[in-house]
Protein backbone atom coordinates (compact mmCIF):
# COMPACT_ATOMS: atom_id res chain seq x y z
CA UNK A 1 0.00 0.00 0.00
CA UNK A 2 1.30 3.44 -0.98
CA UNK A 3 0.91 6.02 1.79
CA UNK A 4 0.49 9.56 0.47
CA UNK A 5 0.15 12.42 2.94
CA UNK A 6 -1.15 15.78 1.73
CA UNK A 7 0.08 18.44 4.15
CA UNK A 8 0.77 22.14 4.49
CA UNK A 9 2.96 24.23 6.71
CA UNK A 10 0.00 26.45 7.56
CA UNK A 11 -3.76 26.35 7.50
CA UNK A 12 -5.89 27.60 4.63
CA UNK A 13 -3.66 26.58 1.74
CA UNK A 14 -6.21 24.18 0.22
CA UNK A 15 -4.79 20.80 1.20
CA UNK A 16 -8.22 19.34 2.02
CA UNK A 17 -9.53 20.50 -1.37
CA UNK A 18 -6.60 18.74 -3.04
CA UNK A 19 -7.07 15.62 -0.91
CA UNK A 20 -10.77 15.44 -1.73
CA UNK A 21 -9.98 15.87 -5.42
CA UNK A 22 -7.43 13.04 -5.37
CA UNK A 23 -9.95 10.79 -3.59
CA UNK A 24 -12.35 11.51 -6.45
CA UNK A 25 -9.79 11.07 -9.25
CA UNK A 26 -7.96 7.97 -8.01
CA UNK A 27 -9.17 4.83 -9.81
CA UNK A 28 -7.42 2.38 -7.49
CA UNK A 29 -8.75 0.90 -4.21
CA UNK A 30 -8.03 3.47 -1.52
CA UNK A 31 -8.71 4.34 2.07
CA UNK A 32 -8.80 7.92 3.29
CA UNK A 33 -7.54 9.10 6.67
CA UNK A 34 -8.19 12.58 8.06
CA UNK A 35 -5.31 13.23 10.42
CA UNK A 36 -6.31 16.81 11.17
CA UNK A 37 -7.98 15.57 14.34
CA UNK A 38 -8.21 19.04 15.89
CA UNK A 39 -10.36 20.31 13.01
CA UNK A 40 -11.26 17.41 10.72
CA UNK A 41 -13.15 18.55 7.62
CA UNK A 42 -12.43 16.04 4.85
CA UNK A 43 -15.78 14.51 5.76
CA UNK A 44 -17.46 17.68 4.51
CA UNK A 45 -16.39 16.81 0.95
CA UNK A 46 -16.77 13.03 1.10
CA UNK A 47 -20.13 12.72 2.91
CA UNK A 48 -19.23 9.62 4.94
CA UNK A 49 -21.75 7.22 6.42
CA UNK A 50 -20.48 6.33 9.87
CA UNK A 51 -20.25 2.57 10.39
CA UNK A 52 -18.52 2.48 13.76
CA UNK A 53 -17.45 4.89 16.44
CA UNK A 54 -15.46 4.46 19.63
CA UNK A 55 -13.93 6.57 22.37
CA UNK A 56 -10.23 7.34 22.31
CA UNK A 57 -8.39 7.32 25.62
CA UNK A 58 -5.10 9.15 25.53
CA UNK A 59 -2.68 9.59 28.40
CA UNK A 60 -3.98 8.80 31.87
CA UNK A 61 -5.10 11.41 34.37
CA UNK A 62 -4.74 11.37 38.13
CA UNK A 63 -7.73 10.63 40.34
CA UNK A 64 -7.94 11.10 44.12
CA UNK A 65 -9.97 8.69 46.25
CA UNK A 66 -11.49 10.98 48.87
CA UNK A 67 -12.17 8.03 51.21
CA UNK A 68 -8.41 7.43 51.51
CA UNK A 69 -7.18 11.02 51.20
CA UNK A 70 -5.94 12.55 54.48
CA UNK A 71 -5.96 16.10 53.06
CA UNK A 72 -2.26 16.55 53.79
CA UNK A 73 -1.81 18.73 50.67
CA UNK A 74 1.49 17.16 49.60
CA UNK A 75 0.17 16.31 46.14
CA UNK A 76 -1.16 19.84 45.59
CA UNK A 77 2.18 21.40 46.55
CA UNK A 78 4.06 19.04 44.21
CA UNK A 79 1.82 19.49 41.16
CA UNK A 80 3.62 21.77 38.71
CA UNK A 81 0.47 22.15 36.60
CA UNK A 82 -1.76 23.42 39.41
CA UNK A 83 -4.20 20.61 38.62
CA UNK A 84 -5.06 19.66 42.21
CA UNK A 85 -7.53 21.94 43.94
CA UNK A 86 -9.52 21.91 47.19
CA UNK A 87 -13.31 21.81 46.92
CA UNK A 88 -15.34 21.84 50.13
CA UNK A 89 -12.37 20.46 52.03
CA UNK A 90 -11.72 17.62 49.59
CA UNK A 91 -8.74 17.46 47.27
CA UNK A 92 -9.65 16.75 43.62
CA UNK A 93 -7.89 16.71 40.26
CA UNK A 94 -9.01 19.07 37.50
CA UNK A 95 -8.64 16.68 34.59
CA UNK A 96 -8.25 19.43 32.03
CA UNK A 97 -5.10 20.66 33.76
CA UNK A 98 -3.58 17.25 34.53
CA UNK A 99 -0.65 16.28 32.31
CA UNK A 100 -0.56 12.68 33.48
CA UNK A 101 2.97 12.83 34.91
CA UNK A 102 2.03 10.68 37.92
CA UNK A 103 4.08 12.61 40.50
CA UNK A 104 1.08 12.93 42.82
CA UNK A 105 0.56 9.18 42.81
CA UNK A 106 4.22 8.54 43.65
CA UNK A 107 4.39 10.92 46.60
CA UNK A 108 0.95 10.42 48.18
CA UNK A 109 1.66 8.93 51.63
CA UNK A 110 -1.89 7.52 51.90
CA UNK A 111 -1.91 5.86 48.47
CA UNK A 112 -5.07 7.78 47.61
CA UNK A 113 -4.05 8.74 44.06
CA UNK A 114 -4.41 6.47 41.05
CA UNK A 115 -4.00 7.00 37.31
CA UNK A 116 -7.18 6.46 35.29
CA UNK A 117 -7.87 6.36 31.54
CA UNK A 118 -9.00 9.71 30.17
CA UNK A 119 -11.32 9.88 27.16
CA UNK A 120 -10.12 12.75 25.01
CA UNK A 121 -11.59 12.04 21.60
CA UNK A 122 -13.72 9.89 19.35
CA UNK A 123 -12.75 7.72 16.36
CA UNK A 124 -15.04 7.12 13.40
CA UNK A 125 -14.86 4.41 10.75
CA UNK A 126 -17.00 5.36 7.77
CA UNK A 127 -17.71 4.55 4.16
CA UNK A 128 -17.85 7.01 1.26
CA UNK A 129 -18.38 6.89 -2.50
CA UNK A 130 -14.61 6.67 -2.91
CA UNK A 131 -13.70 4.15 -0.24
CA UNK A 132 -13.54 3.94 3.52
CA UNK A 133 -12.66 6.95 5.64
CA UNK A 134 -11.08 6.86 9.10
CA UNK A 135 -11.45 10.14 10.96
CA UNK A 136 -11.57 11.43 14.51
CA UNK A 137 -12.46 14.36 16.72
CA UNK A 138 -10.34 15.45 19.62
CA UNK A 139 -12.11 16.93 22.64
CA UNK A 140 -11.56 20.72 22.57
CA UNK A 141 -8.47 21.57 24.56
CA UNK A 142 -7.33 17.95 24.84
CA UNK A 143 -3.75 16.94 24.19
CA UNK A 144 -2.48 13.68 22.65
CA UNK A 145 -3.40 14.56 19.06
CA UNK A 146 -0.25 12.79 17.89
CA UNK A 147 -1.35 9.58 19.62
CA UNK A 148 -4.80 9.88 18.08
CA UNK A 149 -3.30 10.37 14.61
CA UNK A 150 -1.18 7.24 15.03
CA UNK A 151 -4.24 5.28 16.16
CA UNK A 152 -6.45 6.15 13.18
CA UNK A 153 -3.60 5.40 10.75
CA UNK A 154 -3.19 2.02 12.44
CA UNK A 155 -6.91 1.31 12.05
CA UNK A 156 -6.89 2.29 8.37
CA UNK A 157 -3.94 0.02 7.66
CA UNK A 158 -5.20 -2.99 9.60
CA UNK A 159 -8.71 -2.90 8.13
CA UNK A 160 -7.87 -1.91 4.55
CA UNK A 161 -4.68 -3.81 3.85
CA UNK A 162 -5.87 -4.78 0.38
CA UNK A 163 -6.06 -1.16 -0.80
CA UNK A 164 -3.45 0.29 -3.14
CA UNK A 165 -3.45 3.76 -1.58
CA UNK A 166 -3.76 5.29 1.87
CA UNK A 167 -4.63 8.93 1.20
CA UNK A 168 -3.99 11.11 4.23
CA UNK A 169 -5.29 14.61 4.81
CA UNK A 170 -2.71 15.98 7.20
CA UNK A 171 -2.84 18.73 9.83
CA UNK A 172 -1.30 22.17 9.34
CA UNK A 173 1.94 23.16 11.04
CA UNK A 174 5.01 21.14 11.98
CA UNK A 175 4.11 19.89 15.45
CA UNK A 176 3.42 16.46 16.88
CA UNK A 177 0.29 15.77 14.76
CA UNK A 178 2.23 16.49 11.56
CA UNK A 179 5.16 14.32 12.63
CA UNK A 180 2.80 11.46 13.48
CA UNK A 181 1.04 11.93 10.12
CA UNK A 182 4.09 11.73 7.87
CA UNK A 183 5.93 9.04 9.84
CA UNK A 184 5.94 5.99 7.59
CA UNK A 185 4.58 7.88 4.57
CA UNK A 186 5.97 6.97 1.15
CA UNK A 187 5.47 10.46 -0.16
CA UNK A 188 4.45 13.85 1.20
CA UNK A 189 2.68 16.33 -1.06
CA UNK A 190 3.02 19.84 0.35
CA UNK A 191 0.33 22.29 -0.74
CA UNK A 192 1.61 25.84 -0.39
CA UNK A 193 0.46 29.30 -1.42
CA UNK A 194 2.32 32.27 -2.95
CA UNK A 195 2.80 34.36 0.18
CA UNK A 196 5.69 35.15 2.47
CA UNK A 197 4.19 33.02 5.24
CA UNK A 198 3.43 30.25 2.74
CA UNK A 199 7.06 30.09 1.63
CA UNK A 200 8.35 30.24 5.20
CA UNK A 201 6.10 27.40 6.34
CA UNK A 202 6.95 25.37 3.24
CA UNK A 203 10.61 25.55 4.22
CA UNK A 204 9.78 24.33 7.74
CA UNK A 205 7.58 21.40 6.68
CA UNK A 206 10.18 20.29 4.11
CA UNK A 207 12.84 20.27 6.83
CA UNK A 208 10.66 18.15 9.12
CA UNK A 209 9.72 15.74 6.32
CA UNK A 210 13.33 15.24 5.31
CA UNK A 211 14.33 14.53 8.89
CA UNK A 212 11.92 11.59 8.69
CA UNK A 213 13.40 10.47 5.36
CA UNK A 214 10.19 11.03 3.42
CA UNK A 215 10.06 11.95 -0.26
CA UNK A 216 8.63 15.45 -0.67
CA UNK A 217 6.90 17.10 -3.62
CA UNK A 218 5.31 20.53 -3.86
CA UNK A 219 2.28 22.14 -5.49
CA UNK A 220 1.41 25.85 -5.43
CA UNK A 221 -2.26 26.65 -4.95
CA UNK A 222 -3.62 29.98 -6.28
CA UNK A 223 -0.23 30.54 -7.91
CA UNK A 224 -1.40 33.44 -10.07
CA UNK A 225 -2.27 35.66 -7.09
CA UNK A 226 1.41 36.48 -6.62
CA UNK A 227 3.56 35.40 -9.59
CA UNK A 228 6.73 36.80 -8.00
CA UNK A 229 6.55 34.63 -4.89
CA UNK A 230 5.38 31.68 -6.98
CA UNK A 231 8.63 32.07 -8.89
CA UNK A 232 10.55 32.18 -5.60
CA UNK A 233 8.88 28.95 -4.49
CA UNK A 234 9.78 27.24 -7.78
CA UNK A 235 13.37 28.39 -7.35
CA UNK A 236 13.39 27.07 -3.76
CA UNK A 237 12.21 23.69 -5.03
CA UNK A 238 14.96 23.67 -7.66
CA UNK A 239 17.70 24.54 -5.16
CA UNK A 240 16.44 21.99 -2.63
CA UNK A 241 16.03 19.29 -5.30
CA UNK A 242 12.31 18.93 -4.55
CA UNK A 243 9.85 17.52 -7.06
CA UNK A 244 7.69 20.41 -8.25
CA UNK A 245 4.31 18.92 -9.17
CA UNK A 246 2.69 21.99 -10.64
CA UNK A 247 0.42 24.92 -9.99
CA UNK A 248 -3.30 25.40 -9.38
CA UNK A 249 -4.82 28.73 -10.49
CA UNK A 250 -7.09 30.86 -8.37
CA UNK A 251 -10.58 29.73 -9.28
CA UNK A 252 -13.80 30.92 -7.65
CA UNK A 253 -15.33 27.59 -8.65
CA UNK A 254 -13.31 25.99 -5.84
CA UNK A 255 -15.21 27.94 -3.20
CA UNK A 256 -18.47 27.11 -4.93
CA UNK A 257 -17.59 23.39 -4.81
CA UNK A 258 -16.68 23.71 -1.12
CA UNK A 259 -20.00 25.45 -0.39
CA UNK A 260 -21.76 22.63 -2.22
CA UNK A 261 -19.67 20.09 -0.21
CA UNK A 262 -18.22 18.20 -3.17
CA UNK A 263 -14.75 17.65 -4.70
CA UNK A 264 -13.89 20.41 -7.16
CA UNK A 265 -12.88 17.81 -9.74
CA UNK A 266 -16.53 16.90 -10.25
CA UNK A 267 -16.72 20.05 -12.41
CA UNK A 268 -14.76 20.97 -15.55
CA UNK A 269 -13.12 24.11 -14.19
CA UNK A 270 -9.51 25.41 -14.43
CA UNK A 271 -8.55 24.36 -10.88
CA UNK A 272 -9.94 20.86 -11.47
CA UNK A 273 -7.99 20.51 -14.72
CA UNK A 274 -4.78 21.52 -12.94
CA UNK A 275 -5.33 19.01 -10.13
CA UNK A 276 -6.14 16.33 -12.70
CA UNK A 277 -2.79 16.96 -14.42
CA UNK A 278 -0.94 16.89 -11.08
CA UNK A 279 -2.56 13.60 -10.07
CA UNK A 280 -1.88 11.99 -13.46
CA UNK A 281 1.79 12.84 -12.98
CA UNK A 282 1.87 11.50 -9.44
CA UNK A 283 -0.07 8.31 -10.11
CA UNK A 284 2.25 7.29 -12.94
CA UNK A 285 5.17 7.69 -10.52
CA UNK A 286 3.53 5.92 -7.58
CA UNK A 287 2.55 2.81 -9.57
Amino acid sequence: MIRLAVVSGKGGTGKTVVTGAIAHLCNRPRVMVDCDVDAANLELLLHPRILERKDFAGMEAACIDTTQCTACGICSDACRFDAIRVHDGDYAVETGRCEGCGVCRLICPAGAVSMQPRVCGEIFYSETRYGNLVHARLVPGAANSGLLVAEIKKIALSRNGDCDLMLIDGPPGIGCPLISTITGADQVLVVTEPSVSGLHDLERVVQVSRSLRTTVSVVINKHDLNPRISGTIREFCRKEDLVFRGEIPYDESVMEAVRMARPVTEDAVPAAEAIHTIWDDMSHELW
